[in-house]
């Protein structure tokens, strides 16, 4: 009888360095290793002490290895390991080692890229491509972040907004949205216009209040240092010293991208946030659809794509992202 020859078993040792106590390392009820171990199921990895062992195919025992070198270098940080942050370490590895495009950043530089402290919390990346997204609004004037629902795209703009009017690049901060139906109709919601824009705009003043102090909110708000606005307001003006934020930008016709991409003024930023797949436009086109057609390749404008693979909200968001393409693509939508 002819015997399968068996792959050759390679082993890895590890030394947490006695200044971190192994639940940090582990996870409260070994939380974290177990996540380790349901990644590589065929790797056998016990613990001893302060010693990490891995026994296993080379390849994977080589990942497990360099993901306990990356959960070092972020716990010596002093930023705790998650989770989720060793899901998306694992993720990260597994891609660089596949191949998947020149990855130059280890997970440990992602995930320890703060950009906003306010309250004992701060924002960072949480994946490559946030990372990549943030890194680009840094070198580039005009950036459009393109991608589904929960991927942080607006969340991480506006930090970056945040962190720029703090650090004085800029005198003030505008936020922006279409006003565009999406099942409800202005007409009939009461009050004012800025009361019927309302609840538009509501989740960018949600995200403000995660990123500064509440109560300094409507003093900014009032002095004109921060504008939440419908995209409508900016006709005819020029922005300068200014970071702007278009939110939801698929709902923008070509005309009102145009308009509002020509606003941008001297020493400003722009940040174009939006989903491709989610359009409210009733039977028109889109404009950010069209305008990646359009600046695909002018300088100082960069395009960041983002995927399921970058939502940071539950995890069952992604895999709903994932379902909803699957169907479209198989429906020709």
């Amino acid at each position: 009888m002819t015997q399968t020859p068996t792959q050759p078993q390679a082993r890895a040792q590890f030394t947490v360095p006695a200044k971190h106590p192994m639940v940090t390392v582990l996870g409260s009820g070994d939380s974290l290793l177990r996540v380790i171990e349901k990644a590589f199921p065929a790797t056998d990895i016990h613990v001893r002490g302060n010693e990490v062992s891995a026994v296993g195919d080379a390849r994977e025992v080589g990942l497990v290895q360099r993901l306990f070198d990356e959960m070092m270098l972020v716990l010596r940080t002093g930023q705790p390991m998650t989770e989720d942050a060793v899901e998306r370490s694992i993720a990260m590895l597994r891609a660089a080692e596949d191949g998947e495009g020149a990855v130059s950043e280890t997970p440990a530089e992602v995930l320890t890229q703060n950009i906003l402290s306010n309250r004992g919390r701060t924002i960072r990346p949480k994946t490559l491509n946030q990372k990549r997204y943030v890194d680009a609004i840094d070198k580039h004037t005009v950036v459009f972040g393109i991608g589904p629902a929960g991927t942080g795209k607006t969340y991480l703009a506006m930090a970056k907004a945040v962190q720029a009017l703090q650090a004085k690049q800029v005198n003030r901060i505008i936020l922006t949205r279409p006003a565009v139906e999406a099942g409800e109709r202005l007409g009939f919601l009461p009050g004012t216009l800025y009361e019927k824009i309302d609840p538009y705009l509501r989740p960018l003043y949600d995200a403000l209040h995660d990123m500064l102090d509440p109560d300094s909110i409507p003093r900014l708000m009032a002095a004109g240092t921060i504008e939440v606005a419908p995209l409508a307001y900016m006709r005819g003006r020029t922005l300068n010293d200014a970071f702007i934020i278009l939110d939801e930008a698929q709902n923008t016709n070509p005309e009102q991208m145009k308009m509002f991409l020509t606003r941008l003024g001297f020493d400003s930023k722009i940040v174009v946030t939006g989903d491709v797949t989610q359009v409210d436009l009733p039977g028109g086109k889109s404009g950010l659809r069209q305008v990646r057609e359009i600046l695909e390749g002018v300088d100082d404008v960069h395009f960041s794509l983002l995927t399921s693979q970058d939502v940071v909200r539950h995890k069952l968001v992604g895999r709903i992202v994932d379902a909803y393409e699957k169907y479209d693509s198989q429906n020709g939508q």
